[in-house]
């Protein structure tokens, strides 16, 4: 047996037990029933559930949804939407998102699934440094998927963002208090 305060009370009958735990005005807990001999613990039952809830409702509040994005392109992209396409996988990776992208064939286009490939293996070259492939370009009926992970965490790219959006708002603040005082320097004094 445990005591309230977590020291050790040792081996115990559950009359005893029972009697202990009416004395100090607590519940007596059986916290590993597998134990041998079970391990029963002094508490308040009421507070400790209150406190477990609490532990869930934080750990939930500070989970994480991950968010993938996807990206649909064609084996035969023209170069300006390939780089269109590409802008858009930097941003999702910079915001810290998962990007999906997915390799559409058509017809024909089936037989040649290297080409599809090698688009995808240009696409995680050029975002190397935002992002990683998680999975491998695989097969997957007409399409060809590959999914890239970030190398920042989402709450580490919001921060980076809001940093920017600050520095972005201060610099034009910044400069119109520099130029006020220049003005105030150049009128005349009055003697």
């Amino acid at each position: 047996m445990v005591g309230p305060n977590g020291e050790q009370v040792g081996i115990v009958r559950v009359e005893d037990a029972l009697r202990l735990a009416a004395e100090a005005d607590l519940d007596l807990v059986e916290v590993a029933p597998m134990a041998k001999p079970p391990v029963a613990k002094l508490m308040d039952f009421g507070k400790y559930k209150y406190e477990a809830a609490m532990k869930a409702r934080e750990a939930r509040k500070n989970q994480v949804n991950t968010v993938i994005k996807e990206i649909k392109l064609r084996p035969k992209i023209d170069s300006h939407d390939y780089g269109t396409k590409k802008g858009h996988v930097e941003r999702f990776l910079g915001a810290g998102d998962k990007v999906k992208v997915t390799i559409m064939f058509r017809g024909r286009e089936q037989s040649r699934p290297e080409l599809g490939f090698r688009l995808l293996q240009r696409l995680a070259e050029d975002v190397v440094e935002l992002g990683t492939v998680e999975s491998a370009p695989k097969q997957d009926g007409r399409n060809m998927i590959m999914v890239l992970a970030p190398t920042k965490r989402k709450s580490e790219a919001r921060a980076e963002a809001r940093r920017k959006k600050d520095e972005q708002k201060a610099a034009p603040a910044a400069a119109a208090e520099e130029s006020a005082p220049a003005e105030t320097a150049e009128a005349p004094a009055e003697s």
